[in-house]
């Protein structure tokens, strides 16, 4: 009956095949909306129109009332640390899959359902690294809106040093802050993570302590190395 009605009021809105008129402020959010043709619960095709009491344009399917939602996914990973002999270094993996083939980058991906934020982590951890980690508090959030991501990185610490590539890195390395590749990180948002990361670091060695970090990444990595 709530489809029934749902779809009852979408035919009403749309008059048949007519969309719904799109204001111009948010012609830059559909430029960035993924693509959808057919309805993941019945399969028929799906219109792109403001649902009744909604106020943006959304992908709905007019046969059984499914309105689509999309939203952000969350990409989840940890930097974990070594210390050893008074140096503090850090474990990188090497990207063995695009994007960024080749590039280095702390150990995340996507956050599966049914996992807490630090299930994933610890996952992401094992699975592109091969490390035990003790996971500890959340150091960095960036928003990442033009590619519809939230990325988290938790501070962790290394258990041993029995880490190995996983079947998505070409290798996998510690390193000192001197040491690391910075022209040859993978994405912007560990860029950024690991610069917080070591001036938290010089910090503490004055007596402060790490913080929580959170910055939005507004350009594109073809932009940022074109600048």
């Amino acid at each position: 009956m709530v489809f029934a009605s749902i779809a009852n009021a979408i035919a009403e809105l749309v008059h048949g095949d007519t969309l719904a008129i799109v204001p111009h402020h948010q012609t830059q959010y559909l430029r960035s909306l993924p693509s959808m043709k057919f309805c993941s619960e019945c399969a028929h095709p799906v219109s792109l129109l403001v649902p009744p009491d909604d106020n943006r344009p959304r992908y709905v399917c007019k046969q059984c009332g499914v309105i689509h939602y999309q939203n952000p996914k969350m990409v989840v990973g940890s930097i974990p640390v070594w210390k050893q002999d008074g140096e503090t270094r850090i474990l990188l993996c090497k990207r063995a899959i695009e994007p960024r083939y080749g590039y280095w980058t702390l150990p995340a991906g996507f956050m599966e359902n049914e996992e807490t934020t630090t299930d994933a982590a610890i996952r992401e951890t094992e699975e592109e690294a091969g490390a035990h980690i003790e996971l500890h508090e959340l150091f960095s959030l960036l928003n990442v809106p033009h590619v519809h991501q939230v990325h988290l990185f938790y501070r962790a610490t290394l258990l041993d040093l029995n880490y190995a590539a996983g079947t998505e890195s070409l290798d996998v390395q510690l390193f000192s802050e001197t040491d690391i590749p910075w022209d040859e990180i993978a994405f912007p948002t560990v860029g950024h993570t690991l610069k917080f990361f070591f001036e938290d670091l010089a910090r503490s060695r004055e007596g402060g302590a790490f913080g929580f970090h959170s910055r939005d990444v507004m350009k594109s990595i073809r932009h940022i190395e074109t600048d």
